[in-house]
């Protein structure tokens, strides 16, 4: 097994398994290694440190990984899960595309999440798909009252502060 440390088109870097350099190589062509931030494909080789074990010690080994699933040679790899992406890599692709779509249906109401979220119960307020902001005893007030709700959590984007 190799890591390499790879660099999206839009300058995310992230690290990344592969089987030999080849391997990489393969997948990268067909479209199959995957910036984890932003789900680009345009992906090349970062510059990287070599590795050198010290005066004789071996350098660590890698944890052993839990295998990827194999698929037959003529079956395609879905390009939205790259055998060899962390799984990792994965929940966070997951948990940036979960935050687009809430973003896109539903209304952000801010610190104002927990009265909404009680409005709605209580029929005071259309319900609607909201999101937003709320506290810890805001929350365990809502579990308390029956309100359902989930907390998500909300990987940044790398341009957010």
């Amino acid at each position: 097994m190799i890591r390499f440390t790879l660099k999206c088109q839009e300058g995310h870097e992230f690290e990344a398994w592969f089987r030999n350099g080849d391997t990489y190589a393969r997948q990268a062509k067909r479209g199959e290694v995957r910036c984890p931030d932003c789900g680009s494909v345009k992906v090349s080789k970062a510059i990287m440190a070599p590795a050198i074990a010290k005066s004789g010690r071996r350098v660590a080994e890698a944890p052993a990984a839990e295998p990827a699933p194999k698929a037959e040679p003529s079956a395609p790899q879905p390009a939205a899960e790259p055998p060899e992406m962390h799984v990792a890599g994965r929940m966070r692709e997951a948990l940036i595309e979960m935050r687009r779509f809430i973003e896109k249906h539903a209304e952000y109401v801010g610190p104002r999440f927990a009265d909404e979220a009680r409005k709605m119960h209580k029929g005071e307020a259309d319900e609607r798909s909201i999101y937003g902001e709320a506290s810890d005893d805001e929350a365990a007030a809502l579990k308390d009252e029956g309100i359902e709700f989930g907390r998500i959590p909300w990987p940044k984007f790398r341009h957010d502060s």
